[in-house]
């Protein structure tokens, strides 16, 4: 009988008449695609060191760039106090025109972050009167409106540690920012996923212990090209495989100790990040081989693309010492991946559930 009520509920959703769970799912899939296309502007944001080049945080009258030649003055006269500008731009001789440049993306990358928040918070506002969200679901949805905002406030925090001490942003908090994206973007995804099963009268998915750590695996692994990113790591060597001719890279400062190399040392980081790569792929490679056998076709290539276009795409990035657009769809095929092994968890944990019942 329920599951009449939910397909007479997605044939009228203008009625309002109860649960909507497959309007919902579309409505999530593309708050995920946003944030693939922002994790993709955010990889330009910082490969074009335009990160630091807002340097307040007005989430309202924000929204507006600068309007006049004075305005545009003003934004530049505040760059030119933090370190990025007074130790390595200013020396460079950089002119209002070329901080216009990486004023751009550092502006499209917060507009778009607050398109994202409305494309988020107006439909689930718009589903929730209309009692539209199926039980159970609304904490879950509420939870990923406040993971949505604490990335503001994260991008800010990022943003503050490059504002007076250094020349760039914390390392630490980049990769927080990055990951919280990418936490994000499963989350949307995995719900999305639910919605669909409801539709189709099925019991939302689960968790099991062989999905878990596949997603720790490839969390560590975006850990580390996080890292990498905040460190500049990925232009300590341009050849492949080997670093600078070697298995292991001589340049690697073990002066501080274990723990600092492992998070702060760019060729340890760099070489952590190139070798797991291997690793994950393994593990991807039988996740995806269990997803076939278990009649999920689909996801199973995803899973194959999505980790094969992103191995040559970092092999590429490294080679070519890091060339702006290859670095960039190494960061969108990272966001893609995350969603590729997420919607195979997801059919893991559906399928493990029907053998279960």
């Amino acid at each position: 009988m329920s599951n009449i009520g939910l397909v007479a509920s997605e044939s009228h959703p203008s009625r309002g008449a109860g649960p909507q769970p497959l309007a919902i799912s579309r409505w999530l899939f593309a708050v995920a695609a946003l944030v693939v296309f922002i994790v993709a502007v955010g990889g330009i944001t910082r490969l074009t060191e335009s990160g630091l080049s807002i340097t307040e945080w007005k989430p309202v009258t924000g929204t507006l760039p600068p309007l006049n030649e004075a305005q545009w003055q003003a934004e530049f006269e505040a760059y030119k106090q933090i370190p990025q500008y007074t130790e390595v731009n200013g020396p460079a001789g950089m002119t209002l025109q070329d901080y216009k440049f990486i004023y751009f993306w550092e502006w499209v990358h917060r507009l778009i972050a607050r398109l994202i928040g409305l494309a988020f918070f107006v439909p689930l506002v718009w589903f929730w009167i209309r009692g539209a969200i199926p039980p159970g679901f609304k904490p879950r949805l509420v939870g990923l409106l406040v993971l949505g905002g604490m990335q503001g406030a994260i991008g800010w925090w990022m943003v503050t540690s490059g504002l007076a001490a250094d020349v760039k942003v914390s390392h630490f908090r980049l990769a927080t920012h990055l990951l919280v994206a990418l936490l994000t973007l499963g989350a949307l995804t995995w719900t999305a996923l639910d919605m669909r099963a409801l539709a189709r009268g099925e019991a939302p998915s689960r968790l099991g212990r062989f999905t878990l750590f596949v997603l720790a695996a490839l969390a560590l692994q975006l850990f580390y090209g996080a890292l990498v990113a905040g460190l500049r790591a990925g232009y300590v060597a341009n050849d492949w495989p080997l670093m600078q001719d070697r298995l292991v890279p001589a340049g690697i400062d073990w002066s501080l100790g274990l723990g600092h190399a492992l998070v702060s040392d760019p060729f340890l980081t760099h070489f952590i990040h190139r070798w797991w790569a291997w690793v994950v792929v393994a593990i991807l490679v039988v996740a995806a081989r269990r997803l076939r056998r278990a009649g999920e076709r689909p996801a199973s290539i995803a899973i194959h693309l999505a980790f094969g276009t992103q191995i040559l795409l970092g092999i590429a990035t490294v080679m070519t010492g890091v060339a702006l657009w290859i670095a960039v769809l190494h960061q969108l095929v990272g966001a893609l991946l995350v969603a590729a092994t997420v919607w195979g968890a997801h059919a893991l944990g559906r399928t493990r559930q029907e053998q279960d019942s």
